[in-house]
């Protein structure tokens, strides 16, 4: 597993990382979230070992990042914040220098550079020189090198950053699809990476963690759980709509976006609302394009938890 305990990290005035301790065990996808500053990449870069803790301790697998580096680094993939690589060296050659690091031989060593290339849709730029690749390439070729040795923990500092849509949705699959046997960190300020990937949320602010759930248990504080939103076909009736929802009595609050005639329904604390929303627009033979149910806003929660 990786464990953390009371992890600390100071730049003289500045606490970047403060007394922060997780653990994080097989088959989890943790997500660590927070704004920029809040001290993702710099708990990143200790677990990492490129960055000494001011106090406190960190292990991989049981092997502590201080007292056995070496160890600890065998145990782990990085992929750093902007995925820095060597400009001059083509793909093929970057990795194959990477294999050698990692002491890869034989037909393992072919069989790892072989998936890393297929999986990460690298083929085609295995000739160019890293300083001449695109940025979604470059994210590629730095997700390739975390992964080419097999790790059983991933260190991941914005895997998707750069990607566009398409690329984002293979390495969330790729993640997904390692997350079987794997222990899998990644830092992100994309709130959708965490539904999309992961199991489990830690949220960081002013370098300490002020929350730590499962994504579906964290969107649940959301004002917006259980919710209920109704797109109108006839925008027309939405004052009047807005204004008989608002008469309910479960009804806290009613959120009307003009641009798509939809209204959301926000419940007083601990109500259910569905029922009586759908019966007052079958009642009054409402026209909808879609009526759902909210299971909470993430981002809704972020803002409030971190600010």
């Amino acid at each position: 597993m990786i464990k953390t305990e009371h992890l600390t990290k100071r730049y003289r005035s500045l606490t970047a990382v403060d007394d922060v301790s997780f653990q994080v065990g097989p088959g989890e996808v943790l997500g660590f979230l927070g704004p920029n500053g809040a001290g993702k990449t710099t708990t990143m870069r200790m677990l990492a070992g490129f960055v000494p803790p001011t106090s406190g301790r960190a292990s991989i697998c049981g092997h502590d990042i201080e007292t056995d580096p070496l160890g600890a680094k065998a145990s782990l993939g990085y992929l750093p914040e902007g995925a820095p690589g060597y400009g001059e060296m083509t793909v093929r050659r970057f990795l194959e220098f990477i294999a050698d690091l990692r002491r890869l031989e034989g037909a393992r060593r072919k069989a790892r550079l072989d998936h890393v290339i297929q999986h990460l849709q690298l083929a085609s730029v295995l000739e160019q020189s890293i300083e001449t690749l695109s940025k979604g390439f470059r994210r590629r070729v730095g997700l390739a090198q975390a992964i080419v040795h097999d790790p059983p923990v991933l260190i991941l500092d914005e895997p998707t950053d750069g990607l566009d849509p398409n690329q984002k949705h293979e390495v969330r699959t790729l993640i997904n699809d390692m997350a079987r046997d794997k222990i899998i960190v990644i830092s992100t300020h994309i709130l959708e990476e965490v539904d999309a990937v992961c199991t489990r949320a830690i949220i960081i602010a002013r370098g300490r963690i002020v929350a730590d759930d499962t994504p579906l248990q964290l969107a649940g504080k959301s004002r917006y759980h259980n919710a209920v939103s109704l797109q109108l076909e006839q925008p027309e009736l939405l004052a009047a709509t807005r204004a008989a929802v608002a008469a309910l009595p479960a009804v806290a609050e009613v959120e009307v976006s003009e641009r798509d005639a939809r209204l959301t329904a926000l419940p007083r604390s601990g109500a259910t609302i569905l029922p009586a929303v759908s019966e007052l627009a079958a009642r009054q033979g409402l026209k909808l394009k879609e009526l759902h149910l909210e299971s909470g806003r993430l981002d809704e929660v972020f803002r409030t938890i971190t600010n």
